[in-house]
């Protein structure tokens, strides 16, 4: 375990929206996380917000859990799981909002677990013409990107400002590319400057090759969905 993930344990909370499993220390959030929105008090949505329906003891309301709005039962049926508020179990969500998480279910069940499992590359640092073989992968509280060879480095994931996926095998016809590398930039903590790092993968074997390009479109993927899935 490295030194960022030693504030890892969790502590089930029943909040109103459900049962959370949760990090016992605030900062050792997720930060793909999202915080619970506070909800539409029941006072002040006599209607649904979505179909006008007025609420009676035969419509009821109901709040999602995403956005805290009210809406009837028709307009808010949908149990769907949202790992981004850390909830154990499905929960309502309106048409909207299930939708939005139901496209990032994927982002969840595959890319972040892509990143953990991690990959080995080359990582030159700054300018220098040296190289080192590491072992790269996403921190298990998804706060840091770990590097271990020889060097040990932890980049904190809300530090990087540019992901540059390095690739081959364009052609003038539009042909199929495959990553083979990236470059990073990150600031370090207290200090404004900019880092850079370049990660080349190794071609030792077809199999790293696979798996350090599926890395590689995992990490593409994290970089292109950045406003929707970190708190910047």
């Amino acid at each position: 375990m490295s030194g960022c993930e030693a504030r890892d344990a969790k502590k089930l909370v029943r909040s109103p929206s459900g049962l959370r499993m949760v990090p016992e220390h605030r900062s050792a959030r997720s930060p793909f996380g999202l915080d619970e929105p506070p909800w539409v008090p029941d006072k002040e949505c006599p209607r649904c917000m979505q179909c006008d329906t007025k609420f009676d003891f035969i419509t009821r309301k109901h709040h999602c859990r995403r956005c805290g709005k009210c809406f009837c039962d028709k307009c808010c049926s949908k149990k769907v799981p949202l790992p981004r508020m850390c909830f154990v179990d499905p929960v309502r969500q309106c048409a909207e909002c299930a939708l939005i998480s139901q496209k990032e279910t994927e982002f969840y069940d595959k890319q972040l677990k892509v990143l953990m499992n991690g990959a080995t590359f080359f990582v030159t640092l700054g300018t220098s013409d040296k190289s080192e073989l590491m072992v790269c992968r996403l921190s298990n509280n998804q706060r840091y990107l770990v590097l271990d060879g020889d060097s040990h480095y932890e980049i904190e994931i809300i530090q990087i400002s540019t992901v540059q996926i390095l690739t081959e095998g364009f052609t003038p016809g539009g042909g199929n590319t495959r990553a083979i590398g990236m470059v990073l930039q990150y600031k370090v903590p207290g200090s404004e400057e900019l880092m850079q790092m370049k990660f080349t993968a190794s071609e030792d074997f077809s199999c790293n090759k696979k798996l350090s390009a599926t890395w590689l479109a995992a990490m593409h993927k994290v970089s292109k969905g950045g406003k929707t899935y970190r708190r910047l």
